[in-house]
């Protein structure tokens, strides 16, 4: 896989470059935001779990070339969402996934965001398929899926949680 992990995005009103260690403090605001976390059904992370999951990210983005992008709100400059890429080796493709801060929901910067990333994953890296996995009930998160052009394929069960596969191939 070409390594693409310094390319930058640019939308209308977003800028979405590789995520970064020094990014640890803007990004655990979003995943302590119990509106989030409630989407994962899960408790804010602690410290140590935010460490974990940015490396994790990091140590993704090393291996494959791609992976999750911090959005940054061109306005402000500020940190508002992480969206990008993960490869899901069980399924055979990568997965478009997104979180945003909470104050961010509802004005289009998920969609705007995703919608990049697809872009850069069919157009710059050539990847023939992205998925995304939603947890049954998450509405919002099925909207942009479906407004990024990803149909329903299934719902199954992972990890005891039920979940709908989303996808779209590489036309």
């Amino acid at each position: 896989m070409s390594n693409e992990s310094n390319s930058q995005l640019e939308t209308e009103r977003l800028i979405l470059r590789p995520m970064r260690a020094t990014d640890l403090d803007a990004l655990h605001l979003i995943f302590t935001d119990r509106k989030v976390m409630a989407a994962f059904h899960h408790d804010p992370f602690t410290p140590e779990q935010m460490q974990g999951w940015l490396k994790r990210n990091l140590d993704h983005q090393n291996t494959y070339g791609y992976g999750l992008f911090s959005v940054i709100l061109k306005k402000t400059g500020e940190l508002i969402g992480d969206c990008g890429l993960e490869q899901m080796e069980e399924m055979g493709a990568a997965e478009l996934g997104y979180d945003f801060q909470s104050a961010f929901w509802n004005q289009g910067y998920a969609t705007e965001a995703a919608s990049a990333v697809r872009d850069y994953a069919f157009g710059t890296l050539r990847l023939p398929e992205l998925i995304s996995l939603i947890r049954v009930g998450n509405l919002a998160s099925k909207r942009v899926a479906e407004k990024v052009g990803m149909t329903l394929v299934e719902e199954f069960t992972r990890y005891e949680t039920q979940y709908w596969k989303y996808s779209l191939n590489n036309a």
